[in-house]
């Protein structure tokens, strides 16, 4: 019978793009917590920086299945700061309500996202040149929204509460565990139990069929790890005031899109285009519907990424979206999409967004002047396309 470690470096071995980017997180955070003298893992810097992520996560997400079938959009920044401008003028001069400002500013972003992928698809334009074309319209359409003003504070305490408040706690369990969000925990407490479950049910179909599986010990460290994980951030958000509505969002989104690319047809026909869009095609595979359909949902979380952004700083402003689109980028190479498509998963480039966001706002924390911090963050994508490169190589 072979060794516990015996197992534990085939498993790395064999998973080490799937697993990269929380150890590095993990690592990132330790480093941080011991140069801040434990001032990092404080609740509510924690909590900050889950909302911090927001914006970027949804936007990574997207950029991942667009990565994924072997194009770019680099629109996606200044969209993004565009649609947060239109919501704000349509709340603050028009007096539209929350709700139809955002549906409004999701179907634009929607209609911008078709528009790329029209160009991408039926004109065969480089997605490169079509998205930079709408960098530079939608960064003036920014400047012309907000150019009397130059800053829209927005009012809407709905809106506002997106980006700033929590979910309530359940008021009559307020006598237990005083100083926690008893909500927060209960919903940390059945997503840990749910993920097990549903864990240890796959993998008794998959050995049930015949198919390798992981080790019990291999398949109990990745439970117990997972599992730690994010009960460590269920009790930390807990002390704070719990979870954020930004949060839940991010949470929804990575739910869906996660089910889409692994329980859906839709998802296995965006990897078959990626992997190889003319044997796709040849199957079968309508490669321009599935282009449409990718850049229309990175459209679409365009705009919720400027709702979340515009609700945060309660404003919209002339540099909303500025980086947006490299920091979504970086996010989904760090979470192990390829460079030359067909890999890549939703939760992997949620944890990368959370690399992105956890180094910048660590070396705020410690007062790292701005020009190191973009040194050091373009040696950390640069190192992740390398291990890309790498371990692909090594693959072959």
């Amino acid at each position: 019978m072979r060794s516990f470690y015996g197992h534990l470096k085939e498993f790395l071995r064999e998973n080490v793009r799937d697993y990269a980017m929380f150890i590095a997180l993990l690592v990132i955070m330790i480093v941080f917590a011991i140069l801040s003298g434990g001032d990092f893992l404080l609740p509510v810097n924690i909590s900050n920086l889950v909302d911090q992520t927001g914006y970027i996560a949804v936007l990574s997400i997207g950029e991942t299945l667009i990565i994924v079938i072997r194009h770019i959009d680099l629109s996606v920044g200044f969209l993004s700061g565009f649609l947060g401008a239109i919501a704000a003028i349509l709340m603050q001069f028009h007096h539209f309500s929350a709700f139809t400002a955002i549906l409004i500013v999701l179907i634009l972003g929607t209609l911008a996202g078709l528009l790329n992928g029209s160009l991408v698809a039926y004109l065969r334009i480089p997605a490169f040149v079509a998205t930079l074309a709408g960098w530079l319209a939608y960064r003036g359409a920014l400047l012309l929204a907000t150019k009397g003003p130059g800053t829209i504070i927005i009012t809407n305490k709905t809106f506002n509460a997106i980006g700033n408040d929590f979910i309530p706690d359940l008021p009559f369990l307020k006598n237990f565990m005083p100083g926690y969000h008893k909500l927060t925990l209960l919903i940390g407490i059945i997503g840990v139990v749910l993920i097990v479950y549903f864990s240890l049910k796959n993998r008794n179909e998959q050995a049930r069929r015949g198919f390798d599986v992981l080790p019990w010990d291999m398949f109990l460290l990745k439970m117990v790890f997972i599992s730690g994980l994010l009960l460590y951030l269920t009790f930390t958000l807990a002390r704070y005031r719990g979870i954020s509505w930004t949060f839940v969002i991010v949470l929804i989104v990575t739910a869906v899109y996660s089910f889409i690319t692994n329980r859906t047809v839709l998802g296995r026909h965006i990897y078959a285009v990626g992997g190889n869009p003319e044997a796709a095609a040849l199957s079968g595979i309508d490669v321009n519907k599935i282009t449409l359909i990718v850049f229309a949902s990175m459209g679409f979380l365009s705009g919720l990424s400027g709702v979340l952004f515009a609700s945060r700083l309660q404003s919209a402003t002339t540099t909303a979206g500025t980086l947006f689109e490299l920091y979504a980028i970086a996010g989904a190479f760090i979470g192990g999409v390829s460079a030359s498509g067909g890999v890549g998963k939703v939760v992997n480039s949620l944890i990368g967004a959370f690399v992105m966001s956890t180094l910048t706002n660590g070396m705020n924390l410690l007062g790292v002047d701005i020009s190191l911090q973009y040194i050091i963050l373009g040696l950390v994508l640069a190192t992740a396309v390398i291990f890309d490169v790498a371990t692909r190589s090594r693959g072959r």
